[in-house]
């Protein structure tokens, strides 16, 4: 792959030309995230090889209508920092087909606007439930259209179980090999995410204070301030385990918790990871009501205005699906020894932020004459809403009376420190498969490990009829929510 440079004087790939062809391409994600990522990466000089996209729409979406929906997307996303003619340049580069069913018939047009660009690299982008990926795979090796630089990328959920997972690929890979597959998985891609390798891995510091004999505990929080908006259908079927659990959490566990790999090629990455997945504890019927937590949300109050319960957002009132979920789990293998991992994610929660926060524990000796405990070192990674890491430590207080300290936090911002725009998730790992990394998507067997995990929990809570904790929206959580003895998530740690 070569080298050149783009319109900001940096080096950057000159990758071979490529379609992407987007299926669901009229839909939300696609609108929202994907199509502005691409534009953003042409925007940046990235994109200096010829590429064509292709949106594929099952409804009766015109022209028209579709290039409306995808500029006041594009403007959103650039918030006038590039002008119309940039827009509609990039607009241009768009063709809409439709191809209501994922037969040789309907896929006719697509066939035929492919096969005008018999050098091109075809990567497909199934942003549709996970159902079709099967039929739409068969489809297009029918058609031809697969070859061996063919690439195909999957978004969540891949099933609702380990049966229907292994299903779903089972088909997919009758068409893919497992090297032209990219399970995406956005959170991978954020920024301070990313820098988890660096901080971990190139900081002597944080290496060595990480293991049991350093850290008392690791928690992960997802806390969303708004409910299940246009995805009920979806989320009912699901819920918060599925939605977020499965993926996004386990993954950012494995960042945290995986060994250094010996370099940072995709493998060796991911089978760090894969070790972590196989060393997470099973659940059973004790530990499952011991150590997991689901709950629901009810009628509530979110940034001054109320809001409907779970059922009501749904109109369907016999649900039993967890809108909230807390998980004390640990790693089992010689640097977690005994070291709970937390796990937390709830909808319609009080506030929107993700975080990882690694609770050091305490001195062994206090010692200062104050009355006033030492408290614990933390390490917090904010993922968002704003994207910093905190180093909260022991200080002194200025000026006279003896030794009078608090915890202060030093900070690294990321909008503060550094003033050039940022690429997002999807930019980065849409370009990562564009150049064939696969270093930040999540391999078959990572994939049924972590279902193995889940169907520890969700079997168990059938076994166990474990119910729902009711919660109002806009609070924490639930109320009466303990996982160890001494730790009270809602008043120790799951508030800020």
């Amino acid at each position: 792959m070569s080298q050149s440079k783009n319109k900001n004087n940096k080096h950057t790939e000159v990758f071979k030309p490529f379609n992407i062809i987007v299926f669901g391409g009229d839909g939300d994600l696609a609108l929202r995230k994907i199509f502005p990522a691409l534009f953003h990466r042409d925007q940046d000089g990235q994109l200096l090889s010829e590429y064509n996209i292709i949106a594929i729409t099952r409804g009766d979406s015109t022209l028209a209508k579709f290039e409306g929906n995808l500029v006041r997307f594009l403007e959103e996303s650039v918030d006038g920092q590039a002008s119309g003619e940039e827009i509609g340049k990039f607009i241009q580069r768009v063709t809409l087909i439709k191809a209501e069913n994922a037969t040789i018939e309907d896929y006719k047009d697509l066939t035929d606007y492919l096969n005008k660009f018999p050098s091109y690299q075809n990567i497909y982008y199934f942003s549709t439930p996970s159902a079709a990926f099967g039929p739409i795979s068969t489809t297009l090796k029918a058609c031809g259209l697969i070859n061996k630089d063919s690439k195909v990328v999957l978004e969540k959920p891949l099933g609702y179980s380990l049966e229907s997972s292994n299903a779903i690929n089972s088909e997919i890979t009758k068409a893919f090999t497992e090297q032209q597959i990219y399970r995406i998985d956005h959170y991978l891609g954020k920024e301070t995410v990313q820098n988890l390798m660096v901080l971990r891995f190139a900081n002597n510091l944080f290496e060595r204070a990480w293991d049991s004999e350093h850290i008392d505990n690791i928690q992960i929080t997802v806390s969303e301030n708004l409910g299940v908006e246009k995805r009920a259908a979806y989320y009912d079927n699901s819920g918060a385990l599925l939605d977020m659990v499965q993926n996004h959490l386990l993954q950012l566990l494995c960042l945290v918790a995986m060994e250094p790999p010996h370099t940072l090629e995709a493998d060796e990455v991911r089978n760090e990871k894969l070790k972590v997945l196989r060393a997470l504890r099973l659940f059973n019927k004790k530990t499952v009501q011991t150590d997991t937590v689901k709950g629901q949300y009810t009628r509530g109050v979110v940034k001054g205005e109320e809001v409907q319960s779970y059922l009501e957002d749904i109109e369907k009132f016999g649900s039993k699906t967890e809108t909230f979920v807390a998980i004390k789990t640990y790693v089992d293998n010689w640097r977690w020894k005994d070291v709970p991992f937390y796990l937390r994610t709830g909808k319609r929660m009080n506030k929107r932020y993700s975080e990882i926060v690694i609770n050091f524990k305490e001195v062994r000796h206090n010692i200062f004459p104050s009355k006033e405990s030492l408290n614990n070192n933390k390490l917090i990674i904010r993922l968002q809403p704003e994207e910093r890491i905190e180093l909260v430590q022991m200080t002194k207080i200025p000026g006279p009376g003896g030794y009078r300290y608090r915890p202060i936090a030093l900070k690294l911002d990321y909008l503060d420190s550094f003033k050039e725009r940022f690429p997002e998730a999807y930019e980065r790992l849409i370009i990562d498969v564009i150049r064939g990394n696969q270093t930040l998507f999540m391999s078959q067997d990572e994939l049924i490990a972590a279902w193995n995990w889940i169907e520890s929990i969700t079997k168990n809570w059938k076994a166990t009829g474990q119910n729902n904790i009711l919660y109002e929206a806009g609070t924490w959580g639930p109320g009466d929510l303990v996982l160890d003895k001494d730790t009270t998530w809602v008043t120790k740690t799951w508030k800020e």
